[in-house]
């Protein structure tokens, strides 16, 4: 294997489903070595994403090597409408896009992408959305030479990775004693927790989707969790996520009955919980599921060496008793010079966009976050 320090410099634009799907093992290699990766930039969820939600033809995915050793990756595709855009993979149902560069040559790998780049946006705006501040992706977007514009993108609320009783002393004294007392109250209705093996994976997501679309019934749930792509999405990638620890499927016992599952992912930069389910009937039983999931995700986040506990999109009220701190993604806009009127133009249907959206929550406010993924922990009008 080549050195990230030596060997020719070189930039190659993948198109094709089937050299995208050999990447496998070497993609996996840089997620591990890019500290700024997040689950949603693994081989698994992309992969994955695409056979559910890709279009033929529009792949888009810029590759920077040294010798023979991949250093870059920027997964893209291609989109028309509104107008022209490279666009990121993963979609509306991922909570966080980024490149993925090699952290022993990362200036190598964003000035290879970023040529690379220049070179796929001949005829198109590059519209990136739900960057974090902190992402590789920022060092690529300072480096750019040609029209560009950062705007404001989802709210994310973020804990640091400790056990649950270290979360719960930051918290003010009388909220505190409040949250030891939910978490005795779900000890004592003697709710048992395991994790899921990679062979019942499929089950497992099956009955999660069950108690989620189960507990939201009535109350509008996200269409998307009931179509069979989401479904079929989730076995193929969370399967191979347990299995290359990068996700957790548990789920929760009463009786020996499972009333609540949840699916939580992770890199080394950051954990969180992704999408629940739980049964009406544990309400009566007085269960706070929202701290019977913290406590668990927590534990694996703090177990996992990871520097964050995310709360992923959405600034709920339920949140903030947990004292987290708001992290703003960015959406990132670059183009050509010779195309910065396109770049203008999209910088401007986006803030009409955002402003009717605002208009919507601010006068139905159970409607907030519907134009995000709509998952995570649970909280009144998110699902």
């Amino acid at each position: 294997m080549t050195s990230a320090r030596t060997g020719r410099l070189s930039v190659t634009l993948c198109r094709d489903l089937r050299e995208f799907s050999a990447l496998a093992g070497e993609w996996d290699a840089l997620h591990r070595r890019c500290p700024t990766a997040t689950p949603f930039q693994s081989h698994a969820w992309l992969h994955s994403w695409w056979l559910s939600y890709g279009v033929p033809g529009r792949l888009r995915v810029v590759l920077a090597r040294r010798g023979d050793r991949l250093i870059g990756a920027a997964p893209l595709m291609l989109a028309h409408r509104p107008m022209p855009l490279l666009v990121a993979m993963g979609g509306a149902i991922s909570d966080f896009f980024d490149i993925l560069v090699d952290g022993e040559c990362a200036d190598d790998a964003v000035t290879a992408l970023e040529r690379g780049l220049d070179r796929a946006a001949v005829h198109t705006v590059i519209d990136l959305r739900e960057v974090r501040p902190d992402a590789s992706v920022q060092s690529l977007f300072g480096l750019w030479s040609g029209a560009r514009s950062r705007l404001t993108d989802s709210t994310c609320m973020e804990l640091p990775a400790v056990p649950i009783a270290s979360l719960i002393e930051r918290m003010p004294g009388s909220r505190a004693q409040r949250a030891r007392a939910k978490l005795r109250k779900t000890d004592a209705a003697g709710i048992e927790c395991r994790a899921v093996p990679g062979h019942r994976v499929a089950g497992a997501v099956d009955t999660l989707l069950r108690l989620h679309e189960l507990q939201w019934r009535g109350r509008g749930i996200n269409a998307e969790h009931l179509r069979p792509r989401f479904r079929a999405h989730l076995v193929r990638s969370t399967r191979r996520m347990v299995h290359d620890g990068e996700a957790s499927l548990r789920e929760f016992l009463l009786d020996g009955e499972v009333v609540a599952a949840d699916l939580a992912l992770r890199s080394a930069l950051l954990t969180g919980g992704y999408l629940y389910g739980a049964d009406p009937r544990l309400r009566e039983r007085k269960v706070d599921v929202a701290s019977m999931l913290l406590r668990e995700v927590a534990g694996q986040a703090a177990s996992g060496g990871c520097g964050v506990l995310s709360l992923l999109r959405g600034s709920e009220r339920y949140k903030n008793h947990w004292e987290p701190e708001p992290v703003v993604n960015q959406r990132l806009l670059l183009a050509r010079s010779p195309l910065e009127p396109m770049l203008r133009l999209r910088e401007s249907q986006v803030a009409v966009r955002d402003r009717a959206a605002e208009t919507v929550k601010t006068r139905f406010p159970a409607a907030r976050d519907w134009h995000g993924r709509l998952s995570g922990f649970p909280v009144a009008g998110r699902n």
